[in-house]
């Protein structure tokens, strides 16, 4: 059942929107679980600027790391994050003082398996809203995604994931699968390896091209697909057996995953610049363990070359 009500404004709707998903996808993953459960960490922002609350998962039978959390935060943004933000909407006007107020809103979550043929998944949707020196809106937009990070190529689990976040796609607009694909495949590039994070997903950001309405609804069916899309995955692959040098390889691609999330994610780099952000919520997404080695290379034709080569030559798995 949805919880949005379009008599509410749209923040307010999103709040009762990703504290609910929090709720549910929490108690989703714990169907995985024999005994661990998420514990709440309830956090505020300095000067009355909002908060959250940041449900982790630790040393799990299934899970060495997991992380759901919520932000509701507002505030003034100083003029170098605006500026930044202006690359992408140049008609934010700023006060006297070159700040202006905002209202941000989302859940973002991270999920590292134990087991290294058991994918890693990433979840973030939000709303942003900048506001007039009123309080009235001045702009807003919508952003998020979901994606698939394995460390063993499977692929009628790569098809299944993107089928079902393509079906909550195409009700509103047949267009947004294939080309937040594409978004998605672009934004998780690191690009001093030459090779995306993982094996793709959907992506978007300061998107307002439908009514702020139906951007909602479109995140809420996006969050709807999250469970199905990858509590089955998860399922099928946490109890595989594995060797030492299959652990060492997930440890490998997961050091992939910290240099994307440090060097280039875009959400880590506002949520650090923001002032009064709480780093232990922002750098939740970074797995417990992780390893490099020195100028490695998996030899080819092994199943570690096989997911290398699909991370060099983004899929359309749909």
């Amino acid at each position: 059942m949805s919880v949005l009500d379009p008599s509410l404004p749209i923040k307010v709707q999103m709040e009762r929107l990703v504290r609910a998903k929090q709720a549910e996808i929490c108690a989703g993953l714990e169907t995985l679980e024999p005994t661990a459960r998420f514990r709440p960490d309830e956090w505020e922002r300095g000067n009355n600027g909002g908060g959250g609350r940041s449900m982790v998962l630790a040393d799990g039978d299934t899970f060495e790391k997991a992380g759901v959390n919520v932000s509701v935060v507002h505030g003034t943004l100083p003029p170098g994050a605006i500026e930044r933000m202006k690359n992408d909407h140049k008609d934010i006007q700023t006060s006297s003082e070159g700040t202006v107020g905002f209202f941000a809103c989302g859940l973002s979550m991270v999920l590292h398996p134990w087991n290294p043929h058991a994918p890693t998944m990433h979840l973030n949707y939000r709303y942003f809203e900048i506001m007039n020196p009123d309080g009235t809106t001045q702009t807003w937009w919508f952003g998020g995604g979901a994606d698939l990070t394995p460390s063993y190529l499977y692929k009628e689990d790569a098809i299944h994931f993107h089928k079902l976040h393509k079906e909550a796609l195409d009700p509103f607009g047949k267009e947004l699968f294939p080309e937040f694909k594409e978004w998605c495949d672009k934004y998780f590039f690191i690009a001093h390896r030459g090779e995306t994070r993982g094996v793709g997903g959907i992506f978007y950001d300061d998107f307002n091209r439908l009514p702020p309405q139906k951007c909602l609804e479109m995140a809420e069916s996006c969050f709807n697909a999250m469970l199905p899309s990858y509590v089955p995955l998860v399922a099928k692959h946490k109890d595989d057996p594995y060797t030492e040098k299959e652990k060492e390889w997930q440890q490998i691609r997961r050091g992939r995953y910290v240099e994307f999330n440090l060097v280039y994610d875009r959400g880590t780099k506002f949520g650090l610049q923001t002032p009064g952000s709480r780093v232990e919520s922002i750098l939740m997404s970074l797995p417990k363990t992780a390893t490099w080695l020195y100028n490695h290379e998996p030899e080819e034709g092994s199943r570690e070359a096989e997911l290398l080569k699909v991370t060099r030559n983004p899929v359309n798995w749909v």
